[in-house]
């Protein structure tokens, strides 16, 4: 049984920027085909602006708002929301509060770099 603890998970920074502490995935337990991460982007923080050409990912804001550009549309966003990223569409996110942003990313095959394509320096 593979149960992971938020507290124990170490943090690391992805290609984007984001701050990373990863739950579930095939490097920390018997999951292979997604992973379970919790992000956070600090109080005026934002990631660079990216894709995933093969990982479809959802996001689950947990605290704070925030404002998500996917391609083209931009919306604010907040804790309790979902938002469906589709593989291959460019998306990035900014933390407009006075808190820190922290959410849920599940991603469908797991988080890797290699799948990671930067579109902004």
């Amino acid at each position: 049984m593979d149960i992971k603890n938020l507290a124990d998970a170490p943090a690391f920074i992805t290609k984007d920027g984001s701050e990373i502490r990863e739950l579930l995935a095939h490097r920390n337990s018997a999951i292979r085909n997604q992973s379970l991460a919790e992000a956070r982007v600090p109080v005026g923080g934002e990631t660079q602006e990216h894709y995933h050409p093969r990982a479809e990912e959802i996001y689950y804001i947990t605290a704070g708002t925030g404002r998500l550009r996917i391609e083209g549309e931009t919306r604010d966003v907040r804790a309790g929301d979902a938002i469906a990223i589709p593989p291959g569409r460019k998306h990035k996110l900014w933390n407009t509060g006075g808190v820190t942003l922290t959410l849920l990313c599940c991603c469908a095959p797991g988080y890797e770099h290699s799948d990671t394509i930067l579109t902004e320096p």
